[in-house]
């Protein structure tokens, strides 16, 4: 094996990325789904920027941060879904050792700024709902442009030093990912020296992110649906519990893999490699995938539009 040597460490030229370990038989067909939940995503996200950006009637904090989390998924996924269907496909499992860290910052910075749009839009819903009259004097434009780039500026600051501390540290002869994708534990298994420092600011930045954002969402949303309880129409509840449940399902689509992959890689030494991979790979894809459609299709401003778009009438 090929050793790239620096100043402070040493390093593999590339690595190799197995795929799905137990389904490579199988690998050639899963690539096909896998393909069209991406397509799904790629032309549903861009859509739907397209929407907003041309209707200066979605010019909202709601559709702003749409927009927000609609380019997160279009990085999210495009990072790590052309180069697997590459594995899947055609056997490119060979990965360059810089392209493999310029992976690893791109899933985990994004991933924590997707969550941080969902607990913008959290928040939105919160204000839209519980103080309507003041809605457009508390969520003003800049306050939407100052939240999205706190929310962008933790991603990139919190995950630098993943990337910046791996580049670092020396690594074994052993240069075999047993993954689809680069992420950040299953890297940091092939280093030979001491990763507790590493492991410890993965816990951190987890906990003082994902953590954060959940708290902030579950609280959002126990005092919207507070406030909806107490309105007078049935219907008008009937309708604000339809749109609750479509978000929180958007949400729990991203945490519960999110949560799932983190754990595993920590403490379910007994979790079957095949399931772990699964969830990985679907935690990154099903997010982008979903979102699109469900934000999308549910509110009818964008439909409304899409469908304008489609039957060539004018708005």
């Amino acid at each position: 094996m090929v050793l790239a040597s620096g100043n402070s460490s040493s390093h593999p030229a590339f690595f190799i990325l197995l795929g799905i370990p137990g389904l490579e038989s199988f690998q050639f067909w899963i690539a096909f789904p896998f393909c069209a939940m991406y397509a799904v995503a790629i032309v549903g996200n861009i859509t739907l920027l397209h929407v907003i950006r041309i209707d200066h009637t979605l010019h909202e904090p709601m559709y702003l941060f749409l927009a927000m989390l609609a380019i997160t998924d279009l990085v999210l996924s495009s990072s790590t879904q052309p180069k697997m269907l590459a594995i899947f496909w055609f056997h490119a499992r060979e990965i360059d050792y810089h392209a493999c860290l310029i992976q690893v910052f791109f899933i985990h910075a994004f991933s924590s700024v997707e969550s941080g749009v969902l607990m913008a839009m959290a928040l939105d819903r919160y204000v839209a709902i519980c103080f309507p009259l003041r809605y457009s004097s508390i969520l003003t434009p800049s306050v939407v442009i100052r939240l999205g780039a706190v929310v962008m500026l933790r991603g990139l600051l919190w995950v630098s030093p993943f990337c910046f501390m791996v580049s670092r540290m020396p690594f074994c002869q052993h240069q075999v990912i047993p993954q689809s994708y680069c992420e950040h534990m299953a890297v940091l298994k092939l280093v030979c020296a001491d990763t507790s420092i590493n492991r410890g600011y993965g816990l951190f930045v987890a906990f003082s992110v994902g953590g954060f954002d959940m708290i902030v969402i579950s609280i959002s949303y126990v005092m919207i649906l507070r406030a909806v309880l107490q309105l007078p129409s049935g219907e008008a509840r009937l309708k604000a519990f339809g749109t609750c449940a479509s978000h929180i399902c958007v949400i729990l689509a991203l945490y519960i893999p999110a949560l799932f992959s983190f754990l595993t890689h920590r403490f379910g030494h007994h979790v079957p490699r095949v399931v772990h991979i699964l969830f990985s790979n679907l935690y990154l894809l099903v997010p982008p995938m979903l979102n699109p459609i469900v934000y999308g299709v549910r509110t009818k401003q964008i439909r409304d539009r899409v469908t304008q778009g489609c039957c060539g009438k004018d708005p």
